[in-house]
């Protein structure tokens, strides 16, 4: 069985930092793309930023700028860095990955459980 596990959330004042980490344990044979979605009361769940297993990413505008996601491979690890923090970057965040578990042909989405980040003064 796979599992997603994220740490790092908590409350921060604007203007401040974070640092999101997510590991990927389990029997799994490869993980393609990494990524962090965040959801806010009453909104969807979108795209923060993902990082695919050759290192490519992409962000959302939102957060260009401020947000650097990055993976360690050797330890099915995501990490989204956070700075320069908005009190409208308040969300849910959740860890995705696009893996394929050991003995399966096929490539599914799994996701963590989510980890609170609170910017406010």
């Amino acid at each position: 069985q796979v599992q997603l596990v994220e740490s790092g959330g908590g409350s921060v004042q604007p203007g401040g930092s974070l640092r999101l980490s997510c590991a990927a344990s389990g029997s799994i044979f490869s993980i393609d793309a990494m990524g962090w979605y965040r959801q806010a009361p009453g909104r969807q769940r979108a795209l923060v930023a993902v990082v695919t297993s050759a290192g490519t990413t992409n962000y959302a505008d939102s957060v260009k700028g401020r947000f650097t996601i990055s993976r360690d491979n050797a330890k099915n690890t995501v990490y989204l860095q956070m700075s320069s923090l908005k009190p409208e970057d308040t969300a849910v965040y959740y860890c995705n990955a696009d893996l394929t578990p050991s003995g399966s042909y096929y490539l599914m989405p799994h996701w963590g459980q989510g980890t609170q980040v609170t910017v406010s003064s």
